[in-house]
């Protein structure tokens, strides 16, 4: 998967794409969408891990195929379509990120909330971190020399320290350590020097070592069988469902943390959380229902809510599971209707 060399590269996809690459050159749209159709779903996940959004990710690849599009005759096959691909939709998500605020998540506006705050509201003028569908992941695996896994590269704390990141060291990590292209590479697919993507490299390692765990979620997932993290996913929407303190504080570990956005309150600990669970989730809020998914490489839960005692569950918001020690260690709920929708799940469930 790694492209070892571009020239040698590009001739072999010419050769393997020769009639359709002729015939989107020729003007030909049908030809252009069946080429790049292949790489969709790998050129959009990195527009999500570049931009920290399902919305913008899907902006930035509908922008990129475009300009894609319209410079492919100027495309002379020095390089493979995939890596030219890669190099407008990076450049496609740069120009994003040079005109807009980072993604955030409520842990980075302030400390931690001792006590539940009952009266919480939605905060519009942050840029909030999304989750991501695992069924939008592509299936193929990491490239031979990519550092990351592609579930890693999109799991909630790997993407989430990758907003701290300029652009362009985001992009030249990704580039490097997830999608296996050398520093040569990446410096002609950035328009740059070696030594300015070997100095970028360096600089987002450090502080992506600073803000990522050491395990990854991959690594203590594979620890896990199917059915006993299944129980644990069961346990906790069972718990919700139930309005059951004690069910869910068996499910928890101590230094657990509970975050919603775009609320800006969170909260961090066993008693702080379950404080907050007590006081709004399992008794304020209403009934719940759940249906699993996946998001960010790790397991969650598209949640329903009903605050009337009839008529359907509506979608309320993504929450997504980190694990450690076969325990939950931190919940992030994004609350939001379009979440779950973006999921491809209903936007209600029955009431029975």
């Amino acid at each position: 998967m790694r492209v070892i060399s571009a020239e040698r590269d590009g001739r072999a996809a010419d050769d393997a794409h020769e009639p359709g690459l002729a015939r989107a050159r020729d003007g030909d749209a049908r030809a252009f969408t069946e080429l790049v159709a292949p790489l969709r779903r790998e050129l959009h996940a990195h527009c999500y891990r570049m931009l920290g959004s399902t919305h913008d990710a899907d902006d930035a690849l509908q922008e990129a195929l475009l300009r894609a599009w319209r410079g492919l005759p100027r495309f002379e096959g020095r390089s493979s379509l995939r890596t030219w691909l890669y190099t407008v939709s990076t450049r496609t998500c740069l120009d994003l990120v040079a005109g807009r605020n980072r993604r955030a998540l409520p842990v980075d506006l302030g400390p931690a909330s001792d006590r539940a705050v009952t009266d919480d509201a939605p905060v519009t003028d942050v840029a909030w971190l999304g989750p991501y569908p695992d069924a939008g992941l592509a299936s193929s695996p990491a490239a031979p020399h990519a550092r990351y896994e592609q579930r890693e590269a999109v799991e909630l704390a790997f993407v989430a320290a990758l907003q701290h990141l300029p652009g362009n060291q985001r992009a030249a990590l990704l580039l490097f350590e997830v999608l296996g292209f050398s520093a040569a590479e990446i410096a002609a697919m950035m328009a740059t020097s070696v030594t300015s993507v070997n100095s970028a490299l360096a600089r987002a390692r450090r502080m992506v070592a600073d803000k990522v765990p050491a395990l990854s979620q991959q690594r203590t997932l594979r620890r896990l069988d199917d059915a006993r993290l299944r129980r644990l996913v069961d346990g906790y929407a069972t718990a919700l469902e139930n309005g059951d303190a004690e069910a869910l504080v068996a499910l928890l570990t101590e230094d657990v943390t509970w975050s919603m956005p775009p609320m800006p309150h969170w909260y961090r600990g066993l008693d702080a959380v379950v404080d907050f669970a007590r006081e709004v989730p399992l008794t304020r809020c209403g009934q719940w229902r759940h249906l699993p998914t996946g998001a960010n490489g790790q397991p969650a839960l598209a949640c329903y809510l009903r605050r009337g005692t009839d008529g359907p569950f509506l979608a309320w918001s993504v929450n997504v599971l980190t694990v450690r020690d076969e325990r939950i260690c931190e919940i992030t709920s994004f609350v939001g209707a379009e979440h779950v929708t973006a999921f491809g799940l209903p936007s209600s469930l029955p009431a029975d």
